[in-house]
């Protein structure tokens, strides 16, 4: 696991900007760093040793020094792969995954991400052909921005270490900071500047002499089998889930995993602990309010399996880890469920280096309520045009106009939600600000930038082009194309690195997606149940009592903060004179959004939303990122 940044140019690659840039991802990497240039390329990285950890430094290089790489994340083929690549006669130094790409590349080209069985976004130098070659892992693990101008390409694990050249233009992109507001993430290949982007997952970039080119390698196909056995399907991703965890516990450093009381957790845990010798480390993160407290779930685990089992109760004082969490996430991030997720993983650092979770279970086996209704929805007959726009403007009036939690509002929400289609359905259930918040929060200025542009074509086009032949088959494709690596993964992604520990995802396993993603829809959600299939499967593995339980997600009692702990800092950051003069949102609507949360409705999601983009903007943005 490490950081990887550098840069190649038709003139002059700049090795001390590369130090430069690998410098502030130290945390991604404390234990060593690599540096290689030529005239043409410079590439470095930090590393978190977990394989291989004598022998395993990088860059690694082909065996004439023609091919020059480095890696970020874990392949979990590697010796497979090795023993493959021996075979065909070729040369390696080490005993690790790293070198293994190297020489991919030279049997396979660009196409090399085909054969990995992993997570990674790596950087290949091909110094005869000056070419460089970026690719992502298939669903979104491991990071990975660029910029390119006309004769030079630069990259990097995180968007601080391509800041780090006096050169980029910080200057946000309208179009970036609308998506932002409309998911509380930016998804790519959007980031929050003009002009750096985001590498997909899946994809592979090539810049050569100053073209650059970006492809994808991969996607999964939704086109559903029959089933005629379930009780054979029940065990055939038992199968696939151990065998997905087992590739998972090969470390040279102590090994741990999160148990958050969920399905998902649960059953990777029981996994490790049926082929593992040794009881497995678990980390839980629990607070004082019960609504939130998931301790007692993930007990009953941890003492099924009798494991090392380890808690911790949120107490500290929240003004002093949002600055820190604003400067570890390089761009505006409104997913509140971060702060568990940062204190969980600086739990499991004290104990462990590597740390297995169950991110992807909900968006391959059909898990969250959003899914149940849905698939109810498909039942909805089509209104008329007419009819819908009626529906919809009633619909937003009542909406904006009722209290929160009120019959009229949800009405409202109802009325809304009918008149559109499924793609836009699942929009607004998605969104934070719908489209009519955003346009009364919004300057005059930001609107007219923003004319024309809709924040929901994002998952129009989606929902057209996926393989899949019903709505709740194509809202799983768009959730595993942009909730999944927008928003989950990279919330996991940043706050594991910025404890220096590695996280994976047996869930993500791309076997096991490929497997599920052809499962008929009514194996995933009936009758209003969520991950029927699943259910059955670990069913044998886990208390029955935590079956039952509904689903509760990873989050945190947001609407109390901002009225209490975090009241004063709200009104400061988002009223002062700095948020003003940004001339990004109407003061007068954001004191209102302000004013009706603290009377009663709730508004927290979009203050903190706001609130994360005023904090990021203060740790991160220049006076020259103006966009008017």
């Amino acid at each position: 696991m490490c950081g990887i940044a550098g840069m190649a140019s038709m003139v002059h690659a700049d090795l001390e900007l590369v130090r430069r840039m690998c410098k502030v991802l130290v945390h991604r990497g404390p234990d060593d760093d690599g540096f290689y240039s030529d005239q043409h390329a410079a590439l470095g990285m930090r590393r978190l040793a977990i394989i291989d950890v004598a022998t395993g430094a990088q860059p690694v290089y082909s065996e004439d020094n023609r091919i020059v790489g480095v890696f970020n994340g874990e392949i979990y083929n590697f010796d497979e792969l090795r023993n493959a690549l021996l075979a065909k006669g070729h040369h390696l130094r080490t005993a690790g995954d790293s070198e293994c790409l190297v020489h991919l590349y030279e049997e396979f080209g660009v196409d090399l991400a085909e054969r990995l069985r992993g997570m990674f976004a790596f950087a290949i130098w091909d110094r005869e052909r000056q070419r460089l070659v970026l690719a992502r892992d298939r669903v979104g693990k491991k990071p990975l921005y660029w910029r390119s101008d006309h004769s030079s390409i630069w990259f990097g694990s995180e968007l601080k270490a391509l800041a780090q050249d006096a050169d980029m233009r910080r200057e946000i992109d309208p179009v970036a900071l609308d998506q932002y507001l409309t998911y509380q993430y930016i998804p790519a290949p959007w980031s929050i500047y003009r002009n750096v982007y985001k590498l997909p997952p899946a994809h592979v970039l090539v810049w050569e002499r100053g073209e650059v080119t970006v492809n994808r390698y991969w996607e999964l196909d939704r086109r559903q089998r029959s089933v005629r056995d379930q009780r054979a399907e029940e065990q055939q991703l038992r199968e696939l889930l151990l065998d997905a965890t087992r590739v998972r516990m090969v470390s040279e450093r102590p090994i741990g995993a999160f148990l958050s009381g969920g399905i998902d957790s649960s059953a990777v845990v029981a996994a490790m602990a049926m082929q593992s010798s040794a009881p497995i480390k678990t980390f839980c993160i629990g607070f004082e309010n019960s609504r939130y407290d998931e301790r007692h779930k993930a007990r009953m685990v941890a003492e099924r399996y009798s494991t090392d089992h380890h808690e911790l109760v949120v107490t500290t004082n929240l003004l002093d880890i949002l600055p820190r969490m604003a400067w570890h996430f390089d761009e505006p991030f409104a997913d509140s469920s971060a702060i568990p997720s940062f204190y969980v993983a600086q739990l499991s650092r004290q104990h462990v280096t590597v740390a297995l979770n169950g991110d992807g279970g909900d968006e391959s086996f059909g898990g969250y309520e959003r899914y149940a209704l849905m698939n109810q929805a498909r039942r909805i007959p089509v209104i008329p045009r007419r009819l819908a726009t009626v529906f919809n403007r009633s619909g937003v009036l009542m909406s904006e106009r009722s209290a929160s939690g009120s019959l009229l509002r949800k009405l409202g929400r109802l009325m809304t939600f009918v008149a559109a289609p499924p793609s836009e359905r699942y929009a607004r259930l998605m969104s934070y600000f719908t489209p009519e918040q955003r346009a009364a929060i919004y300057s005059d200025s930001l609107r007219d930038l923003l004319a024309g542009v809709d924040s929901y074509h994002l998952f129009e086009e989606l929902f057209r082009k996926s393989s899949a032949r019903t709505d709740l088959a194509r809202v799983l494709d768009i959730d595993t194309l942009t909730y999944l690596p927008g928003d989950l993964l990279v919330k996991v992604d940043i706050t594991t690195m910025a404890n220096s520990l590695e996280a994976r995802s047996p869930f993500l396993d791309h076997y096991l997606m490929e497997w599920a993603a052809t499962i008929p829809s009514s194996l995933h959600v009936c009758n209003g149940q969520t991950k029927l299939l699943l259910k059955r499967a670990v069913a044998p593995w886990l208390p029955q009592q935590l079956l039952r339980y509904p689903k509760q997600g990873f989050g945190v009692p947001l609407a109390a903060w901002l009225r209490c702990e975090l009241r004063d800092l709200v009104y400061d950051m988002l009223t002062d004179d700095t948020a003003r003069s940004r001339g990004l949102f109407r003061p007068s609507a954001v004191r209102a959004l302000l004013q009706r949360h603290m009377r009663g409705d709730d508004h927290s999601v979009r203050i903190w939303a706001l609130l994360q983009f005023e904090l990021w903007h203060r740790a991160h943005a220049v006076s020259s990122n103006a966009i008017f």
